[in-house]
């Protein structure tokens, strides 16, 4: 199974949290749609003998495509590759872009799945993110995409600080806003969930807005809180917590990000897009100028980096402990070795004795305990610079 990830680099505008490569000028947007899908042609050869599974449509925001360059980019793919029968094809969207004409006109396609930015149902929590869509719009397009789609996620974000100051008091009324947001996600039907913490990332707008006290910090204790509150509720909503920040109902799991998280080959077409085929990374400038005058020279404007043992080894320990399938103790000794085994088994001891980490059938996974933890206790089991 291998699959390809298309990033679409323009929003309408900058959410104040965001780091990921986009641009709010859409003036060059016919002239990438053209370089995506001469990028798609021109890597066709990587994937000869491979057949892709799942097509994604990230950004930035892809909805912001038209539906027919949106199709154009999907007829690409299966002009140049061996495509599956039914493949997953997901398109992240955000609501202000799914008016009911335009579900309706994305139901018509290839598309099998949306992925929608919601992030919150509250307006005030909107407007200080710096969202595009309101409210209303949330609901609306919720609404009416379950008409049209079956297979949809959204997106939520938890651990905003909240507008008022009170201590303990803003505290409980953030874990109760927090509670209304999952119950009005749960109330549309939706099968799957990807619900992540606010994080302040360098050079945003929000982390100005902290520094200049506009904005309260992030705090890691109500975040932790959140999280607890978002597994209890959606596990007894009948939702598998399949992955740290996803959540899905039986047979609703996310085919493109699993593939991602279980070590699978794929592309990435557009500016700062990432591919990996088990040996190698790569990544696309993160320049759309750059970009597009690369692809118009018939280059590939990327860098790669060849994975040593131990790179290979510490992305297995990221992703493996950030699922439900955890880490296979045989496949670490079959594939890296005694050494590498011995070390995981001794780094991973405190956190036994913790119980923030457990090994069943020879797997190793966090507890219920540890799993907010997860990433902090990955990195004490990475080994480092083992080949100097």
């Amino acid at each position: 199974m291998s699959g390809i990830y298309i990033h679409i680099p323009f929003c309408k505008q900058a959410c104040h949290y965001c780091d990921f490569h986009f641009s709010t000028s859409m003036k060059k947007k016919d002239e990438m749609v053209l370089a995506l899908a001469k990028e798609i042609q021109i890597r066709k050869s990587e994937f000869k003998n491979e057949t892709i599974e799942t097509i994604y449509f990230g950004g930035g925001t892809p909805s912001v495509l038209t539906t027919t360059e949106i199709q154009f980019l999907i007829d690409a793919v299966y002009e140049n590759y061996a495509v599956s029968e039914n493949p997953e094809i997901t398109l992240e969207a955000n609501p202000d872009d799914l008016s009911k004409e335009r579900i309706i006109e994305l139901s018509e396609t290839p598309i099998n799945r949306l992925s929608i930015g919601i992030q919150s149902f509250f307006e005030d929590d909107l407007t200080m993110m710096n969202r595009a869509h309101n409210s209303a719009e949330a609901k609306k397009c919720l609404e009416e995409a379950t008409k049209y789609f079956d297979n949809i996620s959204l997106d939520l974000i938890y651990g905003i600080p909240d507008s008022s100051q009170n201590g303990e008091q803003a505290k409980q009324m953030s874990n109760e806003k927090w509670k209304q947001n999952i119950e009005t996600a749960l109330s549309f039907g939706i099968p799957h969930i990807s619900s992540y913490a606010l994080t302040v990332e360098p050079k945003t707008a929000l982390h100005k807005l902290i520094q200049t006290g506009k904005i309260a910090k992030p705090n890691d204790d109500l975040a932790q809180e959140h999280f607890s509150i978002l597994v209890e509720i959606l596990e007894a909503n009948g939702f598998i917590h399949y992955e740290l920040s996803n959540f899905g109902k039986e047979n609703y799991f996310s085919k493109n990000n699993s593939a991602y998280w279980l070590g699978k080959k794929y592309i990435g077409i557009g500016p700062s897009a990432h591919s990996y085929d088990g040996i190698s990374r790569s990544w696309n400038v993160s320049n759309n100028a750059i970009y597009l005058k690369s692809l118009e020279d018939n280059k590939l404007p990327n860098e790669i980096e060849i994975l040593s043992i131990a790179d290979r080894y510490n992305e297995y320990i990221m992703t493996g402990l950030r699922t439900i399938w955890g880490v296979s103790l045989e496949r670490i000794l079959d594939e890296f070795g005694n050494e590498y085994l011995d070390y995981l088994n001794k780094q991973a001891n405190k956190f036994l004795i913790d119980n923030l980490l457990s090994i069943e059938g020879n797997i190793l996974k966090p507890t219920q305990k540890g799993k907010f933890l997860t990433d902090g206790i990955a990195s004490d089991l990475f080994f480092i610079n083992l080949e100097k």
